[in-house]
């Protein structure tokens, strides 16, 4: 029984997530000279509330698909809401024509260069893979 016990445990702890335990953190480009963002601020630019940077400049939110696991924590993190009530959210305001939703990056690769390039881009990463061409602006933190 104690084995079965220990081998059930082991199996659990290899399958569960790793990355919901990360710290998920929102990026903009080093030389964007966005040195910080607050928790409201990067609500209101990814739920297109308005799109405009502490600079005055314009805000360019990207996205990670919809399924990655990353995309499902930072929403969770960001505004406690799940995939399908983010999707329902978006359904409503796009039909209505006052904005459109993020870019989606097909991968954080692709989210990276995205933002390191794009003017008045930000994005989220776990904070593992942040490098040299992003700057942290706001940690969301870990569980």
């Amino acid at each position: 029984m104690a084995k079965l016990r220990t081998f059930l445990f082991a199996l659990l702890a290899a399958l569960a997530p790793t990355s919901v335990l990360a710290e998920v953190v929102v990026v903009v480009g080093a030389g964007s000279g966005i040195k910080s963002l607050t928790q409201d601020e990067v609500i209101n630019i990814f739920l297109g509330r308005y799109r405009k940077l502490p600079s005055g400049g314009q805000a360019r939110p990207y996205d990670l698909p919809p399924g990655d696991e990353l995309r499902t924590v930072f929403y969770r993190r960001l505004v406690d809401k799940n995939p399908a009530e983010i999707s329902a959210y978006w359904a409503r305001l796009y039909f209505s024509g006052k904005t459109k939703p993020p870019e989606v990056s097909p991968s954080a690769a692709e989210l990276i260069k995205a933002v390191a390039s794009v003017e008045g881009a930000v994005g989220y990463l776990e904070r593992s893979q942040v490098d040299e061409r992003l700057r942290i602006v706001l940690s969301l933190g870990n569980p």
